[in-house]
């Protein structure tokens, strides 16, 4: 905005003439004609526009569709830079740029009234900044849908319930507290709108990976209204949630936009120039997509590039945005070839920017187009999903393993998908469960995905659950059967809190939430995806473990490893070496792991052993149906153990101090931390090694 009026912007550097249509509350049109700049950039300066002023371009050019070109001045169009949008899309409404079954055949029809709006927004004080941002390996991070998390929640005011301004309410802020998360992960809060087919259905995008505006928050999880309010919302939100110390970070899909493929609505960039914004077949007449989406937004063209760095920029430095996780990042580095290049400009930009210094940034690490599994790749600066840690995770604890080699390198940090220069067991994003696929609790109650209220006869979402029902479909009446639901539920937030790298909980996990086996709930804005808060007893239990295990991890820093461990000796303060090393392996019965327990297939006891100079812990996984008996090891291991958490029954534990080399049983299918009285100078561990510790 300038003192008298407004500046708009808008590049189109293949447009012949770019219109500003300004709208009035009663929806009339003004038109004001852009003036081009060299640099392909129109703008125009209005003098009297005053914030909430709706408004959208008209851009003329070539419809030329073997050429990229679809101009279509019929079309009113969003502003790709548009700090607020309002309205929607009417999907019964001439939104497509061509005549319905010929994507070739302009359409002359006016898409005014069909279409939302870009909103003029004043600028406001950015929010309350976070006291501290905390470093990787101190963060837990908790992903939630904004709307579904609070829809619900009885100690919200109703009229604030799935909104920012809900929350940001005391109750919501004080439970994540209390269950000691860190970092809230969004689901999309860049406004989105739902796709042709869904609405068809009479359904909407709930999760919201279906982006219209890079730069405006979702207008409907505002109450106040969304012609601006939106925005003052979300800060809102984000200082509340930074006063009491939790860190914000987004979901962002940067990768593809709402307007889908060439046959798809016409709301913004393709109207501007699809041959510049979206990447497109070698005959120049299709999008080329890598995202399973209908189109790829092109990273390769320095114009698009900048738009999504200056939105990043502008997420962090106007609304107070902590961190970023990237829908199929790969598709943003991919050069102008299509081909994946690490080197590319996207990753250079932000590594060169003071704005995103501390800002965590993480990688979902694929998508669909050629070699676009890229995990482990990303190189310094960032973390990245750790998809075969949830896969072989579920697998463990299903019993569908052979060995525990691999969860001792999952349990290690990944070393060896991330130990590499300049990357730290934090590289690797921790998770069992997200969003998209079985919440936990559905993990072990179904072994098939039940999603026929999506509409598609059952035929979308993953057949790759990795799930087990533990012997019925579904909500089990037998008591045994939700017991040991329980428990494996509390096994599998251990094996996540407790490796070495970054957890992930999915909200509502820690206390059973479920989608009664929905594992693609993106269509569900219903109570199906909504968060329960009349929780169960014996769930309250879960949650209340959690929690526990959470403030232990935050506690003692043995259990939240900053470097990758090399079983080295660890020497204390006075370079005393005390024998013992910084991370090992037990196999129960004669101490460190030998070569045939490794080699075992049928083995399902790993004790993991890390220690510093002040500190030790010893952890048993047991996914075996029995008991393990085992014998605790002796010095310079440590002189006595004592069980600090488990996921057992209280009764099937004994709590200790127990000395050295005793027995020990870990119960089946538990995880059991053990915290260990270690010698801590080179005349400890003599003095105890002569006791006959």
């Amino acid at each position: 905005m300038t003192p008298t009026g407004v500046r708009f912007g808008l590049w189109a550097p293949r447009a012949t003439a770019v219109e500003l249509a300004l709208v009035d509350p009663l929806n009339q049109q003004h038109n004001v004609s852009m003036v081009p700049g060299a640099d392909g950039i129109w703008t125009v300066e209005v003098p009297g526009v005053e914030s909430g002023q709706l408004y959208g371009y008209r851009v003329h050019g070539e419809w030329n569709p073997n050429a990229g070109s679809r101009f279509n001045p019929a079309r009113l169009l969003l502003d790709p830079y548009a700090r607020a949008i309002s309205g929607g899309v009417d999907f019964r409404g001439p939104i497509l740029d061509h005549v319905p079954g010929d994507p070739f055949t302009m359409s002359e029809e006016d898409s005014f009234g069909a279409v939302p709006l870009s909103v003029v927004v004043a600028d406001t004080p950015p929010p309350t900044p976070i006291a501290q941002r905390r470093a990787m390996s101190d963060t837990i991070i908790y992903e939630a849908h904004l709307r579904g998390f609070t829809k619900l929640h009885p100690q919200v005011p109703e009229h604030l319930r799935g909104s920012y301004l809900g929350m940001s309410d005391p109750a919501v802020i004080e439970y994540l507290q209390d269950l000691g998360v860190t970092a809230i992960e969004f689901l999309p809060l860049q406004h989105f709108v739902s796709e042709p087919f869904i609405a068809y259905k009479g359904l909407t995008n709930y999760w919201g990976y279906n982006t219209l505006g890079f730069f405006a928050p979702h207008a409907f999880y505002s109450t106040r209204g969304t012609v601006g309010n939106q925005v003052v919302d979300f800060k809102q939100m984000v200082s509340r949630l930074h006063e009491a110390g939790i860190e914000v970070i987004l979901d962002v899909v940067y990768n593809h936009t709402a307007e889908g493929g060439h046959q798809g609505p016409t709301l913004s960039m393709r109207g501007i120039d699809h041959h510049a914004y979206y990447r497109l077949t070698n005959d120049m007449r299709d999008d080329y997509d890598v995202t399973g989406c209908g189109n790829s937004v092109n990273t390769s063209h320095p114009m698009v590039l900048q738009m999504i760095i200056d939105s990043l920029r502008y997420w962090v430095e106007h609304m107070g945005v902590d961190g970023f996780r990237f829908d199929l990042a790969t598709t943003l580095i991919r050069d102008q070839h299509h081909h994946v290049d690490h080197e590319h400009e996207f990753k250079k930009l932000i590594a060169a920017d003071p704005v995103f210094e501390g800002i965590k940034m993480i990688a979902e690490p694929w998508d669909v187009g050629p070699y676009g599994y890229q995990v482990g790749a990303w190189g310094p600066g960032w973390h990245e999903w750790n998809d075969r840690f949830r896969d072989h995770t579920r697998d463990f604890w299903r019993g569908a393993v052979h060995g525990v080699q691999e969860l001792a390198t999952r349990l290690a940090g990944s070393p060896d998908m991330f130990d590499r220069p300049g990357r730290s067991p934090q590289s690797s994003i921790n998770f069992v469960t997200a969003h998209d696929g079985f919440t936990m609790r559905d993990l072990v109650s179904y072994d098939v995905k039940h999603n026929l209220d999506n509409g598609e006869n059952n035929r979308d979402g993953t057949d790759d659950n990795r799930s087990w029902n533990h012997g019925w479909e579904g909500e089990s009446p037998d008591p045994a059967i939700q017991a040991l639901r329980r428990r494996q539920v509390l096994n599998m937030m251990a094996t996540q809190l407790l490796a070495a790298g970054t957890p992930m909980i999915t909200a509502g996990d820690e206390f059973g939430r479920t989608q009664k086996g929905n594992n693609n709930a993106y269509c569900q804005d219903s109570p199906l995806s909504w968060i329960h808060w009349d929780v169960e007893q014996d769930w309250l239990e879960v949650q209340s473990r959690v929690a526990q295990l959470i403030k232990l991890r935050q506690t003692h820093c043995a259990l939240r490893p900053k470097d990758y461990a090399y079983h080295t000796e660890i020497i204390n303060q006075h370079g005393e070496k005390l024998q013992r090393v910084d991370l090992t392996w037990m196999d129960g019965i004669h101490g460190e792991m030998g070569h045939d327990a490794w080699h075992d297939g049928g083995r399902r006891l790993l004790g993991m052993y890390v220690s510093n100079d002040h500190e030790g812990f010893l952890t048993w996984f047991n996914s075996g149906a029995t008991d393990a008996p085992c014998l605790l090891p002796g010095m310079p291991w440590g002189s006595s153990f004592e069980v600090v958490w488990h996921s057992a029954d209280e009764d099937e534990v004994e709590a200790g101090p127990i000395k050295a080399n005793a027995r020990f049983t870990v119960p089946a299918r538990s995880v059991v931390l053990m915290k260990v009285d270690v010698p801590l100078s080179a005349a400890e561990l003599l003095s105890t090694e002569d006791s006959g510790s």
